[in-house]
């Protein structure tokens, strides 16, 4: 179909089977292609867009009031814009917050960040529930260009999607560096002190700087290596523990390269700590399978069940990819399970001190409910000092 723009709508957000709802455009006029998926966060959309998790991927929220608090330079989750476009239910919300140094708009023509308002996210959601995760266009054209739907389903349709994507060495760090907590007090709160002194090294994959901020507010010495570091790079820094980060793309792709020094620092007993990509990678080290998920799992309100102890964390979440319960090893122990759909969201090695989760602990954005997984890292630490 072909349509003339108009000031109102002007932009179309375009599937691959040829389905497309029309809207306006906010942020970069041009075209976003990606992968879509939806987030169900009420807060937290400026961390979201800056999570490198969010590589290759378009997100469309399901909270229709999106901009509210506008966008500040404390709040991103790394130093540039790594999703490749957004969809938003109404136009962008006048800021009103005392943080805000911006208006969300303006941030998104910055950051060359192209986006739809205007449109019904809920049928959209609906689409992906129905259909899976898929490749899409939105193209924001200026007023009076016509827009032709099948030429922008066609050219989709040629783009291979997230499998087999290997994405983690094109987010992370090419030099390894010292990190200092930057974390922003709103208030005094009196907050535990950690005088340790373990040094972690965090192997990014596309690591959040909240992630950093966590471990450093800990207590802990953070010195953060590029995804490709080898396993004799990663000794001569003398860590403690190690840290494998988020990360966006397939585990599978990104465990060719980073599986066997996962493997090294298994058989060397060193501890270890994984989120999401980084509990992915441990769990193929350690002989499990990973595969695609029809829709994902991405927001703040995921309920999780903690099999050691059984209460319900209330997490946040972002992953396409999950680790397969077929064919689990021995030596293998399943921690906490997804309360949505039974798929695994944690494991413990029963033969070296190493544990993952497959959600997101330093909860930027979503609830503190599994903070405590940093102090778990501190106590499996001292207790592989003292064996």
């Amino acid at each position: 179909m072909k349509i003339k723009s108009n000031k109102n709508l002007n932009t179309v957000l375009c599937f691959a089977d040829g389905s497309f709802f029309l809207g306006k455009g906010i942020g970069k006029k041009g075209e976003a292609v990606g992968e879509i998926c939806f987030n169900t966060s009420i807060t937290g959309y400026q961390e979201i867009l800056t999570d490198p998790s969010y590589a290759g991927q378009i997100i469309n929220f399901t909270f229709p009031h999106i901009g509210n608090v506008g966008c500040n330079s404390d709040d991103a989750e790394a130093q540039k814009v790594f999703a490749r476009g957004l969809v938003i239910r109404e136009d962008i919300t006048l800021d009103s917050n005392f943080r805000s140094q911006g208006s969300l708009n303006s941030w998104l023509v910055k950051n060359k960040l192209t986006g739809i308002c205007g449109v019904d996210t809920r049928a959209i959601t609906r689409h992906i529930r129905k259909k899976g995760a898929g490749n899409v266009i939105i193209s924001y054209v200026p007023e009076g260009k016509e827009i032709d739907t099948k030429k922008l389903a066609d050219k989709i349709k040629k783009l291979p999607d997230l499998s087999g994507a290997e994405l983690c060495s094109q987010v992370s760090t090419k030099k390894s560096y010292n990190w200092k907590s930057k974390t922003i007090s709103l208030a005094k709160v009196e907050t535990q002190k950690f005088s340790h002194g373990y040094k972690v090294v965090v192997i990014d994959y596309g690591v959040k700087e909240n992630i950093l901020n966590c471990l450093a507010d800990h207590g802990f010495k953070v010195v953060v290596l590029p995804a490709k570091s080898s396993f004799a790079e990663i000794m001569k820094c003398e860590p403690d523990g190690v840290f494998l980060s988020n990360g966006p793309g397939d585990p599978e792709a990104t465990g060719k390269y980073a599986v066997p020094v996962i493997k090294k620092i298994i058989e060397n007993k060193l501890p270890i700590f994984g989120i999401c990509m980084g509990h992915q990678l441990l769990s193929i080290a350690a002989g499990l399978k990973t595969v695609k998920m029809f829709q994902g799992h991405r927001g703040a309100n995921h309920p999780v069940k903690n099999l050691q102890n059984d209460v319900v964390e209330i997490t946040s979440q972002n992953h396409g990819f999950c680790v397969s319960d077929k064919k689990i090893p021995s030596h293998i122990e399943v921690t906490r399970l997804s309360l949505f759909d039974k798929t695994i969201e944690g494991i413990r090695l029963k033969n070296a001190p190493a544990f993952s989760v497959q959600y997101h602990p330093e909860s930027s954005p979503g609830p503190h409910d599994s903070r405590y997984l940093f102090k778990q890292f501190i106590e499996l630490i001292s207790q592989n000092a003292k064996n």
